[in-house]
């Protein structure tokens, strides 16, 4: 729907007219209001659009998972939340190999910075 000019010149905007007034009984003998709902005779809503669409739907489609049902909805928030545990650090254990590398690893980059100190003065 869109924006129609009435025969006086004036504009009519359609989807707007339509919506302000979708719960209002439509003309006819169907007890239907304008969007399509099924209403009694005080204007209440017995069975609405989208039930009458998925129950037709379920007919014509033989399965099941394919057919719409209401799932129960989870909170945005859980109830109960639980802390997160931390993983315990496991202890490194070291080699006597591994430790004498380690060592001597670290007595090479003393050297190294005791000689970039000397060669600086």
């Amino acid at each position: 729907m869109s924006v129609y000019r009435s025969a006086q010149g004036k504009q009519v905007d359609m989807a707007a007219l339509a919506a302000k007034n979708e719960r209002v009984r439509a003309v006819g003998n169907m007890s239907v209001n304008a969007r399509g709902d099924t209403i009694d005779g005080h204007g209440r809503v017995i069975k609405s659009v989208t039930e009458k669409v998925s129950g037709g739907y379920a007919q014509t489609v033989g399965n099941r998972s394919a057919n719409a049902t209401k799932q129960p909805q989870r909170p945005l928030v859980p109830d109960k939340v639980k802390p997160v545990q931390p993983k315990p650090v496991e202890e490194l254990v070291l080699t006597p190999e591994e430790l004498e590398l380690e060592e001597s690893i670290d007595d090479i980059e003393i050297e190294k910075i005791k000689a970039k100190e000397t060669g600086k003065k």
